[in-house]
């Protein structure tokens, strides 16, 4: 009998899923046992092919040859990982291997990523799928025994590959059609552009605003305060005149409790965590990118083996994980910080199992993001991890917590013919806020109360009172803030429509713009490609971005246009929609955009991308390290290939260090071009305003990215 082949996604990956089979031998690219042998995948080996492998014409960008919307999709190896690609093809047509399990992460991208590399190695033998939420040890033996064949996932396969043509599609047409009518590298995607939208819109908004001034009048009545209010109990008065004659006229006097309204308010505690959650939570408390939370959730689930699988769209758990909440509890009660309240719910004689913790139509791929069920400790734990990880023990044990119920006050105070209206709130249970609030001291600054409410004495209706001093308050009407990631993240989840209630976001959880695995790389690429900037926690759009999205019609710039193709993607899966349904759509939408940039030209001017004559300042930095054939030339905005009308996407943008208060020069960029690593350059941390150093290197993915590397804060004296 032979051996079977598992490929996982990851290096790492696989290593543990080896220790757990006991497969120790080493080889180049893989790791062989008696009945195993382990490889694995570097993330995606293999992408779409580029235009030009469907024919030669493609090269050249003109609109002669748009739109370009191929029969069948062809795949091809990505040249820096071909070596590995090589080893798994040789492993999977090797006589010795009988069958296959597809090991990569369980989701749409890790199913995408191993059926592209069965397709190109055109593999034939069976194969199984490697299903889990969490990389512990017993997780993993779990999953191995039960095994699904691997056409259970086939709808999973098709809305992934569905979603990568729908993008290639989209991306290689629109863009190539608004680079060519505007003569500017203009880089537009399926989700990126309405993303981009967003922004726009929201700062036009700020730009259009224009403040107004208005008064308030506070009275105080020795024990309390209250504010003038008028028939609809509004405080705003637009006269400051008519503010100064109600504080003279009432201070001073006497008055009357006229009424005291009561009414008690039950806050039920939030549902668990799903990715798009946690980031929002991670961003607002501590200022994390959407990129960086995942980064380190992705650290606590694959090398720290402490919390569930990460990219999960789900803020639920299945009616089989009852067990395993147990098991759960019982992990965090040996974790000194957690203990006490997790002895708590474990007491109770029967764990309080509501619809909004277990609900089996509200898992999908994968259930919500909790502790795992093995040991955790923490004393091991960066200490950014240990906030993410905090983050995590803390909801997962709140859930369990009764709700934070509070009395409303109100009190009307009648002096003369004015009215004055007082707000307090009186804390009756503090419930499930009592656990986050203990657990994350970090980030127990709530939401600032509003200003009136406070403290209120034992008062009764009609009890006389003094008004003993009042004034006028200044006030000015506020714009509305820019996006920060928390509140873009929500924008896109719910395309654009503020949502805050939780169930309807679970209702329009599969209309929202991209996933929550691909949201934070959205908002990287729109960085990285110069349409917006980091302005401390704030999101605004460049001048690039702003001219972009007046040229694009409204159907590209939509957010509820992308958000039905994501519902579309969504029904692939469940097996409610045809793929060609889908892409028939798809590639309708694809000539219309065509034809709209081949026939409207709006009066938009973009900075050229190309320099002419003395406009070029500097010339012949380095070769193009993606396409090996150009030469990177600079402009004002950034540096670039000359075979950009080729194809070659190659583009480093000069503001994209910015936030770090990096100067991307052409020194640095001409070094940067030949593999150098520029070590210590002092850097400004953007979340923290803290000084540090960084070493800086071109991203290994030729895309036209810098990355930093081996951060460093300066010791403070």
């Amino acid at each position: 009998m032979g051996k079977t082949l598992v490929i996982a996604e990851k290096p790492s990956v696989a290593r543990d899923i080896a220790k757990t089979l006991g497969v120790s031998g080493k080889n180049e690219g893989y790791l062989t046992g008696e009945n195993y042998v382990v490889s694995w995948a570097i993330g995606h080996l293999v992408t779409l092919a580029e235009p030009e492998a469907y024919d030669v014409k493609y090269k050249k960008w003109n609109f002669e040859t748009l739109p370009i919307l191929p029969d069948s999709m062809k795949l091809e190896a990505i040249k820096k990982t071909r070596s590995q690609l090589k080893v798994l093809h040789k492993l999977m047509h090797s006589r010795e291997i009988d069958e296959i399990i597809c090991a990569t992460d369980s989701g749409r991208e890790g199913e995408l990523i191993f059926r592209y590399i069965y397709e190109i190695t055109q593999c034939r033998k069976p194969f199984r799928r490697l299903w889990i939420s969490s990389m512990t040890e017993t997780a993993i033996r779990e999953g191995f025994a039960h095994l699904q064949d691997g056409s259970h996932y086939d709808l999973l396969y098709h809305s992934a590959r569905c979603r990568a043509e729908a993008d290639w599609l989209v991306g290689m047409n629109a863009s190539r059609a608004y680079t060519i009518r505007y003569g500017a590298l203009l880089s537009i995607g399926r989700v990126q552009t309405p993303t981009l939208a967003l922004i726009v819109e929201k700062q036009k908004e700020i730009d259009a605003f224009v403040p107004q001034d208005y008064f308030e009048v506070q009275a105080d009545f020795e024990q309390y305060t209250g504010f003038w209010i008028d028939e609809k109990e509004n405080t705003r008065l637009d006269l400051r005149e008519k503010a100064e004659q109600i504080a003279a006229r009432v201070k001073g006097q006497r008055g009357i409790v006229s009424q005291i309204v009561k009414e008690e308010k039950r806050q039920l505690p939030p549902l668990l965590y799903d990715l798009t959650e946690l980031q929002r939570e991670c961003n607002r408390k501590f200022g994390f990118s959407a990129k960086k939370t995942l980064d380190i959730a992705q650290s606590l689930y694959e090398k720290r083996k402490m919390i569930t699988y990460p990219r999960t769209d789900s803020r639920y758990l299945s009616d089989d994980m009852v067990g395993k909440i147990k098991q759960t509890l019982g992990r965090l009660k040996d974790v000194p910080v957690f203990s006490s309240y997790a002895a708590e719910v474990l007491a109770k004689e029967k764990l309080p199992l509501s619809k909004r913790i277990i609900d089996n139509s509200k898992v999908t791929d994968h259930h919500a993001i909790i502790p795992t069920d093995t040991r955790l400790r923490t004393d091991h734990l960066t200490p950014e991890e240990n906030k993410v990880f905090s983050l995590v023990a803390a909801r997962f044990l709140a859930v369990f917590y009764p709700a934070y119920v509070y009395e409303s006050t109100k009190v009307y105070t009648k002096v003369g013919l004015d009215t004055f209206l007082s707000k307090g709130k009186t804390v009756l249970q503090e419930g499930w806020q009592a656990v986050e609030k203990a657990l994350l001291p970090e980030t127990r600054k709530n939401k600032t109360e509003k200003e009136e409410e406070q403290q209120l004495p034992p008062l009764t209706e009609q009890q006389p009172v003094v008004a003993k001093r009042t004034k006028v308050l200044d006030k000015k009407t506020k714009a509305p803030p820019p996006y920060t990631e928390s509140t873009l993240l929500s924008a896109m989840e719910n395309a654009g429509r503020f949502v805050e209630d939780e169930e309807l976001k679970e209702q329009m959880k599969d209309s929202g713009l991209g996933t929550p695995a691909t949201r934070a790389a959205i908002i990287e690429r729109l960085l990285s490609v110069g349409y917006i900037m980091r302005k401390g926690k704030t999101l605004v759009p460049t001048e690039k971005g702003q001219k972009l999205i007046a040229v694009v019609p409204e159907e590209l710039r939509s957010p509820q246009t992308t958000g039905k193709w994501e519902k579309g993607l969504s029904s692939i899966a469940k097996g409610k929609m045809t793929e060609e349904r889908f892409l028939e759509s798809i590639r309708r939408y694809v000539r219309f955009l065509v034809d709209d940039a081949a026939q409207h030209k709006k009066d938009v001017v973009f900075e050229a991308e190309r320099p002419r004559g003395k406009r070029s300042r500097v010339q012949g930095l380095g070769k193009c390290p993606l396409c090996g054939k150009g030469k990177i030339l600079e402009n004002s905005r950034s540096y670039y290939c000359t075979e950009w009308k080729n194809g070659c996407k190659f583009s480093l943008w000069k503001d994209s260090t910015e936030p770090y208060g990096i100067l991307l020069d052409a020194p640095k960029v001409k070094r940067l071009l030949k593999g150098e690593k520029l070590e210590k350059i002092p850097v400004v941390l953007p979340q923290t305003g803290e000084r540090g150093t960084a070493d800086l290197i071109l991203s290994p993915d030729h895309s036209g990215r810098v990355e930093l590397m081996n951060v460093t804060r300066s010791i403070k004296e």
